[in-house]
């Protein structure tokens, strides 16, 4: 197994690339702990990782409420001894808006929950990744990176965008410690990311695009998987990738060089 003996903390456990991502390193040998905000969903995920004979712990906690993501990180670290793998896959899609719609407040719940959700993550778990060394994946978009299109998707775009470079900054920072800091930047996936969605008059500011043949070429405009996501992070998180760092992956079946 590629991650016997590691500890990988993943925001957002509970659904989503999170929770692929929380299955698939569990299988590959890794100790969970699954943060997020819904005990049940985090713990039906547990309890899969448990049943299938690996090790997983709950750990809930509002990945923009430093308080508790401190404290949630500390149990990680103390339970375990180590942090080797940090997926930090929190995040909302939140408003979608023109501007003249769009409030500071909620402006500011994007950015609290995805960029500063993503800063509080890795902050707090450096001291237990510079130990030994490991793996951070900063999950992020097409959105914001390479792709504009999305008209009213402001405040979540210049969130991912903000992703992106935390990435390369940190990526250089934490080299000399051996932690490897990089972001993968998912396009249409198949998860529940629309349940924290809102719209809000974008007709107004959208251009008339349409594409015939579907929005995703590889898959003739279906999304992509969780699974696909999650070896992507998983090959991230192992020593496959151990002299990558400070780097952007797009996983999005073309969709981002159709739509720009």
């Amino acid at each position: 197994m590629q991650l016997a003996g590691r500890v990988a903390l993943v925001t957002g456990a509970g659904s989503g690339i999170g929770k692929g991502a929380a299955l698939l390193l569990a299988q590959e040998g890794a100790k969970i702990a699954c943060l997020g905000r819904t005990e049940s969903e985090l713990a039906e995920v547990a309890g899969e990782i448990e049943q299938a004979g690996g090790q997983a712990m709950v750990l809930l906690a509002d990945v923009s409420q430093p308080d508790q993501m401190e404290a949630a990180i500390r149990q990680a670290g103390g339970a375990w001894g180590r942090i080797d793998v940090v997926v930090a896959n929190a995040g909302i899609n939140g408003v979608w808006a023109p501007l003249e719609d769009l409030t500071p407040e909620e402006w500011d719940q994007t950015l609290d929950i995805n960029l500063k959700g993503t800063f509080l993550t890795v902050k707090y778990a450096l001291p237990y990744l510079k130990r030994q060394g490991g793996s951070v994946i900063v999950v992020s978009s097409v959105n914001g990176t390479r792709m504009f299109s999305n008209t009213g998707a402001t405040a979540y775009s210049c969130s991912k965008a903000g992703q992106l470079a935390f990435a390369k900054m940190t990526a250089l920072e934490l080299a000399p410690h051996k932690v490897r800091v990089n972001c993968i930047c998912p396009g249409w996936i198949g998860t529940e990311i629309d349940d924290n969605t809102e719209k809000t008059n974008l007709k107004a500011v959208r251009y008339p695009v349409e594409f015939p043949e579907g929005k995703v070429p590889l898959t003739r405009g279906g999304p992509g998987s969780v699974e696909q996501v999650a070896q992507l992070i998983l090959f991230l998180a192992g020593d496959a990738s151990d002299h990558i760092t400070g780097t952007e992956m797009w996983i999005d079946g073309g969709q981002s060089l159709l739509q720009g």
